[in-house]
């Protein structure tokens, strides 16, 4: 259902990627005000639509329509590093140009873009200590902030602009728990209309409505994620039970009509022996005959009839079941030794040393360095302040939080082939569909490719590398995945046979990995607490 005023209307929206693979296919649907959260399966086309709708990409047919002007918070906001703070909050050129005129420069272009706005060096403190940030922040650039001080300093300045329609593309991604806290509460007396891709079941509680993109059709629900879940639950138990009904009607029509061919060729054979054995006159034989053969098929046009609208009626409630591919990931065979040194970590105070094929996390608030010391364990760099921290291992598996070291131009598969270079191209074909990447999907540049498809190539070059790493660090694994896909890498995590070094703020996918340490960053300190 939707709203009778809605504020943004899909009117059949195609989309072709230039390699001809289609991201949407003819999508109509409404999305009214308030707050919707759009949710979907990785690669569904979510965030393609979203950016559709803000005017960021054409689509090759079809209309959208919005009652008032767009705004949009993408998932990748660190593309340029060199970006400034200021960017992020939207007082840049503003900012800029009456920094100008106080340093002296009267040109009447800067009076322009200061217009009336002469205090907004001050409201952009504001919007800073809104994000957690000191005031200096200001000065700064997007690469010297963590992901999520970049994520909800955008998420502050996109507020402040109060556009009608807003587009936030996975928002609470790099979170800690207090930021995700607090983008439920900006979320929560968010103005004018907003509509929400996200994966964080506990932002999505906050909507209003829940939009659903599957199989390039969009539905809406009343009501936030539970009722929405509820729903589609009790909708597949519907058409499970419709399609086990129809197979079993199909089953007894196709009964029902063997059983009459079988009568109607009994009767048959009575008819003709008795003709041949000349216990009737000829002509009455015949006439026997003649309607014999009429009314068989005339009953076998109407058995065959209702046989036929049994397997369409099959086929119409299979086509209500889902039947959705999920990702499978087997992970190789590193063969650590239990005792085997893999890596340490420390503080002038004690130091932690992994073996074999341990399971650690790192916890701690964003900008506490988490990132920096992970960094330090894979590239062997100098950790910050008294921390430190050296692999024992030369070969390490890195998925990092920011997939910004990916190439936008090769293709999928000549990225993941570069990580395993010894691996026949049938093989990595065979390993990326086990990632839901197959055929010409996978000679797809990786700049068109979504998020969470994204997400899956930089994953699938680190599992599937080859030789297989000893260690994996994986710094916020979850950001992007469908909830089916998490639970697919944890299977895959607590079988692997290495060890694992990971940074999450998603406590219920640390808690199913069945830690055997949790280091807690805070100040500059590592704290050893309860896994």
């Amino acid at each position: 259902m939707s709203s009778p005023s809605p504020s943004l209307v899909f009117d059949r929206v195609r989309l072709v990627w230039p390699d001809g693979t289609v991201a949407l296919d003819d999508v109509s649907g409404a999305l009214g005000r308030g707050r919707t959260g759009l949710v979907g399966r990785n690669g569904a086309g979510k965030s393609t639509l979203l950016r559709v709708a803000a005017g960021r990409l054409t689509p090759s047919s079809g209309t959208v329509s919005a009652s008032g002007d767009v705004a949009m918070l993408p998932q990748r906001l660190a593309a340029d590093p060199r970006r400034p703070v200021s960017s992020l909050l939207g007082v840049d050129t503003a900012l800029t140009a009456l920094r100008a005129i106080e340093s002296g420069d009267v040109a009447p272009h800067h009076f322009d873009a200061v217009g009336d706005d002469w205090d907004v060096e001050t409201r952009a403190h504001s919007l800073l200590a809104e994000a957690g940030l000191a005031p200096d922040a200001l000065n700064r650039t997007v690469g010297e902030l963590s992901g999520g001080e970049t994520m909800l300093t955008a998420l502050v300045g996109l507020r402040a602009r109060a556009a009608d329609i807003t587009l936030l593309d996975e928002p609470t991604n790099d979170l800690d728990r207090e930021a995700r806290a607090r983008v439920g509460e900006l979320v929560q007396g968010w103005p004018g209309t907003l509509v929400v891709v996200s994966h964080d079941v506990g932002l999505l509680e906050r909507m209003d409505a829940t939009a659903e993109l599957y199989g390039h059709a969009l539905s809406v629900v009343g009501g936030p994620y539970s009722v929405w879940r509820a729903h589609r639950d009790a909708e597949q138990e519907a058409a499970v039970r419709a399609e086990r009904d129809a197979a079993q009607s199909l089953r007894r029509e196709r009964r029902q009509r063997i059983e009459s061919h079988d009568k109607l060729a009994t009767r048959a054979r009575v008819a003709h022996k008795a003709q041949v054995e000349k216990r009737v006159p000829k002509i009455i034989a015949g006439n026997r005959a003649n309607a014999a053969q009429v009314s068989a098929g005339r009953w076998s046009t109407e058995m065959k009839g209702k046989e036929d609208a049994a397997r369409a009626a099959l086929d119409a409630a299979a086509a209500r079941v889902r039947d959705d591919d999920v990702v499978r990931i087997d992970l190789p065979d590193p063969g650590n030794a239990p005792g085997r040194r893999i890596f340490a970590l420390g503080d002038d105070e004690r130091e932690w040393i992994v073996t074999g094929r341990e399971r650690v996390a790192l916890v701690g608030r964003n900008g506490a360095g988490k990132t920096t010391l992970l960094e330090s364990v894979v590239h062997g760099a100098q950790a910050a302040g008294v921390l430190h921290a050296r692999a024992s291992v030369e070969h390490v598996g890195y998925l990092p939080q920011r997939l910004d070291g990916l190439d936008d131009t090769a293709s999928v598969l000549d990225t993941v082939c570069a990580a395993a270079p010894n691996v026949p191209l049938p093989a990595v074909r065979d390993r990326l569909a086990r990632f839901l990447v197959r055929g010409d999907a996978v000679s797809r540049p990786v700049g068109s490719l979504s998020g969470g498809e994204r997400f899956r190539v930089a994953l699938a070059r680190v599992l599937l590398a080859d030789p297989p790493p000893p260690l994996l660090v994986l710094d916020e694994p979850t950001n992007n995945l469908d909830l089916d896909t998490v639970d697919q890498l944890v299977s895959a995590l607590q079988a692997y046979r290495g060890a694992v070094l990971v940074v999450s703020h998603d406590d219920a996918f640390l808690a199913r990995l069945g830690l055997d340490l949790r280091l807690e960053l805070s100040d500059g300190r590592l704290t050893e607490c309860a896994p």
